[in-house]
């Protein structure tokens, strides 16, 4: 189960934050995750679809920061991450979109 939290905005859509383990292809560690999204459900859904099945949200242990708000809301796609703050992130690490996790690494070209 993720830790995580959400928040409702003005306009009735929510910002979802989890943070998940990192993707096997893409190291170890874990991720915090923002997705904008219509209510709680559809923002699960989106995550799911891009292949994080075993996602789920109880309680709002830990909702988004107004700077992951900001964030989330400013990305075209409305899906960002960075690594989870704490585990070994760099304090000034910027957002990434979400298909630059989901991608598999290429072999290193001789």
């Amino acid at each position: 189960m993720a830790a995580g939290g959400f928040c409702k905005l003005p306009n009735g859509t929510v910002v979802v934050a989890l943070n998940l383990p990192r993707p096997l292809a893409a190291g170890t560690g874990s991720v915090r995750v923002l997705v904008h999204a219509h209510n709680r459900a559809r923002a699960l859904t989106r995550l799911r679809n891009l292949g994080l099945r075993a996602v789920y949200l109880r309680g709002n242990g830990q909702p988004p920061t107004p700077d992951e708000v900001t964030a989330v809301l400013h990305h075209p796609d409305g899906l960002i991450w960075r690594t989870a703050p704490g585990v070994d992130a760099l304090a000034s690490e910027l957002w990434h979109p979400i298909r630059t996790l989901m991608r598999r690494p290429t072999a290193p070209t001789p």
